[in-house]
């Protein structure tokens, strides 16, 4: 019998703070997971920068012994390309990941364009692909167009 003013006692919760613990593994999980994922985005970037870097330097590099060898530089068009300096130069461009220059697989390619009287257009092109992708994917390039006057190499 229930005297009013006098009810029974409910029972206590029970169980909350195992519930409460599940609750913050999942969201400490989900934020490990997170951060995992945002590395691996980020080690992908680093690499794709180191490739770009390497592009940018073969390219300046074919650039600047052109500017050395002004009277000779149509012969650094390639492909069919007949100077001495392109062999060292397209063995390095082979060590960029998914080149081939032999097998003509993301081989870089030089444009000159241009005459003595107005000086040359130079436009390098170099390709490389990810590792790891597919034939049509992941194909990136680095492109250096400079202007070359024979007229500044005169002394």
């Amino acid at each position: 019998m229930l005297i009013p003013g006098n009810l029974p006692a409910r029972p206590t919760q029970q169980g909350s703070i195992l519930l409460e613990g599940l609750i913050a593994i999942l969201i400490f999980s989900i934020g490990i997971l997170a951060i995992v994922g945002l590395h691996a985005s980020a080690i992908k970037t680093v690499a794709d920068a180191q490739y770009r870097l390497e592009a940018s330097l073969y390219a300046e590099r074919i650039v600047s012994q052109m500017w050395a060898d002004v009277p000779n530089i149509s012969t650094y068009a390639y492909p069919n390309g007949t100077a001495t300096a392109l062999a060292p130069w397209l063995a390095n461009i082979g060590t960029l990941p998914g080149v081939n220059v032999q097998g003509n697989v993301n081989a870089p390619t030089i444009i000159v364009a241009g005459s003595a009287a107005n000086g040359w257009t130079v436009t390098v092109n170099i390709y490389w692909q990810a590792p790891g992708a597919t034939a049509g994917e992941g194909r990136h390039n680095f492109r250096s167009v400079s202007y070359i006057s024979s007229r500044d190499n005169q002394t």
